[in-house]
């Protein structure tokens, strides 16, 4: 006669195996619904004049963009330099405006929870980027972390006095568009995802 406890042994066994199966395809789909979305919002080139925003924000047409991996000043927020307040949000999308004269080139690598896509921009042969970290009117958010090792240790721009993280000055006003671990791991998704296939092609153009 079998016992009942291996009887119901066996039913949890098969109830855990349904259970890792069910798992399984969820996380596939998972992964088929994030494949897809990456494959639609990553690796579009875009040109064309736009209108800068802030420090690390652009506009054209109806479409708006944020300069991936970098986070720059509110256009409202206030730093210090020389013992006196200066409006460095204002400063820094000054400073955005010169360098994104004409047309500018970008590359998508994703969206953001608030629907911006993400690039990394050209103008005049310049990275956007990077030049937006390196003139010190931007921290790196992810990347550029060389680009702000030179801005601190030559303290240009925001590193010539004292300021606030533009995250944390966000926090303690409680901004609507707050930044967080989320944040950052979309915008590292669309990088990964252009990565992995140019590997997988061998490193070919990628359509």
């Amino acid at each position: 006669m079998r016992s009942p406890l291996r009887r119901r042994g066996r039913r949890r066994s098969r109830g855990r195996r349904f259970a890792d199966a069910v798992w399984v395809v969820a996380l596939f789909v998972v992964l088929t619904l994030a494949a897809a979305w990456l494959e639609r919002y990553a690796g579009e080139e875009i040109s064309g004049p736009v209108r800068v925003v802030d420090g690390d924000s652009l506009v054209s047409g109806a479409r708006r963009f944020r300069l991936k991996g970098i986070d720059a000043p509110e256009i409202s927020q206030q730093c210090e330099r020389g013992g006196a307040a200066y409006p460095c949000g204002r400063e820094a999308a000054a400073h955005l405006r010169d360098l994104a004269r004409g047309d500018v080139a970008c590359v998508s690598e994703g969206r953001d929870r608030y629907g911006r896509t993400l690039v990394r921009c050209r103008a005049g042969g310049v990275d956007l980027n990077q030049a937006m970290v390196r003139s010190g009117h931007a921290v790196a958010y992810g990347d550029y972390r060389v680009a702000e090792a030179e801005a601190r240790a030559e303290k240009r721009g925001l590193w010539a006095g004292t300021f606030a993280q533009p995250a944390e000055w966000r926090a303690g006003r409680a901004e609507p568009e707050r930044w967080s671990l989320v944040d950052l791991a979309i915008e590292q998704a669309g990088a990964l995802w252009l990565a992995l296939k140019s590997w997988v092609s061998g490193g070919r153009e990628v359509g």
